[in-house]
């Protein structure tokens, strides 16, 4: 996952590169190096699954890479994989992603039935279903990276950055999600370029909250989990890291 932070604003259970993958080993402060066994095997048999944060990533940088080329693999989705599928799930990562229909994270990464646990939610806000939803995969299924994955052009962004100019309030539960990304918004700019900044800057501020949760925090203390914020940009089909 390169990190791509021009132009972007800061704030308060798997790096994605356009060229060359190497940068993706270099994600989040405590990733650790790979030196666990990876010792589950693919559901469709082919290769080893990934065990430990670094390998999830690179898994994940592998099948953007793949999606953004146009040389998907489509794995998992075989017959004897739904077969193998009934007795157990073991995926590799958690991706906590917007609702948008042009961002299905089991599309952009070129995984699966059984790679990924996916929870989406509008601007990948947090509720306590989505908070007990990642952890049951980090806790539970023992996933050892969780993606928090934002993307160009927004719209549960667009609609809070909106409301905000305004002065006006979303209609029903829609503000909840307005109130959410609030603490995103960079009041010093307008229009698209606060729009875009806010989309970054709202995938740092739900990463770090996860990362404070004490289940996940523990496990990223001791090294077998890592939390990243990444973003998918529409126009190139590329997934970056957010640091």
């Amino acid at each position: 996952m390169t990190d791509n932070t021009e132009r972007r604003a800061p704030l308060g259970r798997r790096g994605l590169v356009r060229g060359a993958l190497t940068g993706a080993v270099a994600v989040a402060a405590g990733l650790v190096s790979d030196t666990a066994t990876s010792t589950a095997i693919r559901a469709d048999g082919k290769g080893l699954r990934p065990r430990t944060p670094e390998s999830a990533l690179r898994e994940l940088a592998a099948g953007n890479a793949r999606w953004r080329t146009f040389h998907e693999r489509n794995p998992d989705r075989t017959r004897a994989v739904r077969q193998t599928l009934v007795a157990g799930q073991h995926p590799f990562a958690v991706v906590l992603g917007c609702i948008d229909s042009r961002v299905p994270p089991e599309l952009v990464f070129d995984q699966g039935l059984g790679d990924l646990l996916t929870v989406r939610s509008a601007g990948s806000v947090l509720d306590e279903a989505v908070l007990a939803s990642i952890t049951y995969g980090v806790h539970e299924l023992g996933i050892p990276l969780v993606v928090v994955l934002g993307h160009q052009s927004c719209g549960a962004v667009t609609a809070a950055v909106q409301a905000a100019e305004d002065g006006e309030l979303l209609p029903g539960h829609m503000q909840y999600l307005a109130d959410q990304i609030h603490p995103a918004l960079n009041r010093t700019l307008r229009g698209a370029a606060r729009v875009d900044a806010a989309i970054t800057a709202n995938v740092r501020l739900v990463r770090s909250r996860l990362a404070a949760e004490p289940v996940l925090s523990a496990k990223v203390a001791a090294g077998v989990l890592a939390v990243v914020g990444a973003r998918y940009e529409l126009t190139s089909q590329r997934v970056h890291q957010i640091r």
